[in-house]
């Protein structure tokens, strides 16, 4: 950020107005925006050339950029955040959205991730952008774990939960692992995984083997410090990322390196890089929170914005998170009730099924 950047509140008016005018019309349009075009929007009466003025101060600034000699202002990224920062102004959900999103949760015969698959498709129609869901881990305490070796490369590990529910996940072991090593690892994670969730046995295991390295074998360490089978689950069907709607970026993007861009972030959505990191972003408080361009750690090479919201158990624990990615040019106003809203019925809909 340039030392010379004010704040919004350090801006005099005119500058404020004129910085919110380019942003609100490149965020509705995706042109830039020039100085005849906010002689007539301006609450004051000035002249082009004076408009003209400001916008180089706010281009100095770093808020805004000339994509072309002698056109319009865009907003820098810079620009973007300061705007959602402190002038974005949130709109009520329209109604036509709300029931659109209300119809996902019509049947309580659905199971929760068939139920999740539709709200994903709804957020991707209603924003028209790729939407992502999060979907929880199961929360039912663990009864017990073991661990099969399918092959040098690959093994299964077998997780029973004390409510019944089992769930096989095949992963890529550590190297050497041997029969034996696979034993005292399941051994050892039984004896410390029973009474705590998928979501409370990491930090038991992290713990445990501190405390105990000595008595547990290096290979079985290793094995049980992976924690790649356990944790993510990447590969399988029963993968926690849902993502629908990947067209919608396409349909506006004609610019070769915007479209280069959304292929970097087809890939990273294809092989669903980072799943915990997603959630990862939501974890310090309850609320919306957007990501713009290069902030966005998870997609930062497709230059998109993400708008993400987690959703809580019925113990207000954060399990879950959805949201939409697109173009730095979202109706962030729009969206972002509309991804909260979203949110809370998730939460909800998991809270009175539990």
């Amino acid at each position: 950020m340039n030392d010379q950047t004010p704040n919004i509140e350090e801006m005099n008016d005119r500058s404020r107005e004129v910085f919110r005018r380019v942003v609100e019309g490149y965020l509705e349009s995706g042109a830039p925006v020039g100085s005849r075009t906010l002689t007539r929007s301006l609450s004051e009466n000035v002249s082009a050339a004076t408009i003209r003025n400001v916008m180089q101060d706010l281009e100095f600034l770093g808020l805004l950029d000339s994509p072309h000699v002698s056109a319009g202002r865009i907003p820098t990224q810079l620009g973007l955040r300061m705007f959602v920062d402190g002038l974005l102004e949130v709109g009520d959900l329209e109604s036509e959205d709300r029931q659109k999103i209300d119809r996902t949760f019509g049947s309580n015969d659905q199971d929760v991730a068939s139920v999740l698959d539709h709200v994903g498709e709804a957020l991707s129609g209603v924003t028209q952008g790729a939407s992502l869901v999060l979907t929880p881990k199961h929360e039912a305490p663990i009864k017990h774990i073991e661990f099969v070796s399918l092959s040098c490369e690959r093994a299964l590990v077998v997780l029973v939960f004390a409510d019944g529910h089992v769930e096989n996940r095949i992963f890529t072991p550590p190297p050497g692992q041997t029969p034996s090593s696979m034993r005292e690892a399941a051994n050892f994670l039984n004896a410390v995984a029973e009474g705590h969730t998928l979501s409370q046995l990491g930090e038991v295991i992290r713990r445990e083997i501190t405390a105990r390295r000595q008595e547990v074998d290096k290979l079985a360490a290793e094995l049980v410090e992976s924690g790649a089978a356990i944790w993510e689950n990447e590969g399988e069907p029963t993968e926690r990322l849902i993502v629908r709607g990947r067209g919608n970026l396409l349909s506006d993007s004609e610019d070769e390196a915007d479209l280069e861009r959304i292929r970097t972030l087809f890939d990273d959505l294809e092989r669903k890089r980072d799943i915990a990191q997603f959630l990862n972003l939501t974890e310090e408080g309850e609320g919306v929170r957007i990501f713009i361009g290069s902030e966005n750690k998870l997609f930062s090479l497709s230059g998109s914005s993400l708008v993400v919201s987690p959703y809580m158990n019925a113990d207000r624990k954060i399990i879950g998170a959805v949201g939409v990615i697109g173009p730095t040019r979202l109706n962030y106003g729009r969206i972002v009730p509309i991804v909260n809203y979203t949110a809370k019925l998730v939460g909800k809909m998991i809270a009175d099924r539990s």
